[in-house]
C-alpha cells in the first residue's frame, strides 16, 4: 500500500506508538484522523500532525472516544465514515498495561485490560469493516505486543489481553481473505512511551530484568517498521526483533521466523 492521498484512522493516536505512526503517515501524504479519550491531548497531537503534512489537500482530524466503550466507538466512527468515507487504513494502537504478580492484581485489572486491549480492538474493527468490505478494499493493523507472542512473569493480565488480540487477528485475517481487506498484526518490543514510563513505577523486578535484556526502542522506530510492513503486506510485523529479550528471541526463531537482520521488522513464514 502507498500512503499518498489515503484516509487513515489511528486509535490511541494522541501519544506513543499511535502518535508516532500518525506522524509518519502524514509525512507520507496520508490524511490522518486520530481517536483517543482526552480532547486536549488530541488537539495537541493534531497540531503536530498538521505540522508534518506536506500536501495542501491533506486533511487531519480528531475523534474523541473511549475505544473500550462499544457505543461510543460505533457512534463516533459511523458518523466519521458518513462524513469522509470509508478509511483506507486503520491502526488499532489504543492499549494499556498493568504489570504485577498475579496474587497482587485485582480482578478489575484483568477486566480493564481485556476491555481496552482486546475488546477495544474488536469494537474498532467492527465499526470500520462494513464500509471497507462494501468497497472491497482497506487495510487494518492491530497492535499486539511482544508479550502477546511469548508470555512471562509479571504479565498475567497484560499478556492474556494481548494473546486475545493475536487470536482474534489470526481468525479475522482468514475471514477477510476473499473480501479485499488486508490485515496485519504488530508485536512491538519495549518502547519509550508514557505507558511504559507508568509501567516502570510498578513492574516486578524479575520482569524489569527480562525487559532490560531486550533494550528500549523509540516509538518512531516502531512506526517505521509498521509502515514498512504495510507496504509489503506483511502479516506479522515484529519491530526490533533481534533486540527482543533473549528467551523470546530463541523461541521465535524455533517457530520459523527469519532471524537475520538486527533491528529489522521480521516477516513470519506462513
Amino acid at each position: 500500500m502507498e500512503f499518498q492521498e489515503k484516509i487513515a484512522l489511528v486509535t490511541g493516536g494522541s501519544s506513543g506508538i499511535g502518535l508516532a505512526t500518525a506522524l509518519k503517515l502524514a509525512e507520507n501524504g496520508a490524511s490522518v484522523w486520530i481517536l483517543a479519550r482526552n480532547p486536549e491531548r488530541l488537539a495537541e497531537a493534531e497540531k503536530k500532525i498538521k505540522s508534518v503534512s506536506r500536501q495542501p489537500n491533506q486533511r487531519t482530524g480528531t475523534l474523541a472516544a473511549d475505544s473500550s466503550n462499544a457505543d461510543q466507538v460505533t457512534t463516533v466512527i459511523q458518523k466519521w465514515i458518513a462524513e469522509v468515507g470509508a478509511p483506507d487504513l486503520v491502526i488499532n494502537s489504543a492499549g494499556e498495561a498493568y504489570p504485577g504478580y498475579f496474587q497482587d492484581l485485582e480482578p478489575s485489572i484483568y477486566r480493564k485490560l481485556i476491555e481496552i486491549n482486546y475488546l477495544g480492538t474488536v469494537y474498532v474493527n467492527k465499526a470500520v469493516l462494513p464500509a471497507m468490505i462494501a468497497r472491497h478494499s482497506g487495510y487494518i493493523v492491530n497492535i499486539c505486543s511482544g508479550a502477546g507472542y511469548v508470555a512471562y512473569i509479571g504479565y498475567t493480565a497484560y499478556s492474556a489481553s494481548k494473546f486475545a488480540v493475536r487470536g482474534f487477528s489470526d481468525a479475522l485475517r482468514d475471514e477477510l481473505k476473499s473480501t479485499g481487506v488486508k490485515l496485519s498484526i504488530v508485536f512491538p518490543p519495549d518502547t519509550q512511551t508514557p505507558q511504559f514510563e507508568f509501567e516502570n513505577t510498578i513492574i516486578p523486578y524479575e520482569t524489569r530484568a527480562i525487559n532490560d535484556d531486550g533494550g528500549l526502542y523509540k516509538p518512531e522506530f516502531v512506526a517505521d517498521a509498521i509502515l514498512k510492513g504495510i507496504e509489503h503486506n506483511q502479516y506479522q510485523i515484529i519491530p526490533g526483533f533481534m533486540g527482543w529479550p533473549r528467551h523470546i528471541w530463541l523461541k521465535a526463531c524455533s517457530r520459523g521466523y527469519k532471524c537475520t537482520a538486527p533491528g529489522a521488522g521480521v516477516a513470519a513464514t506462513g
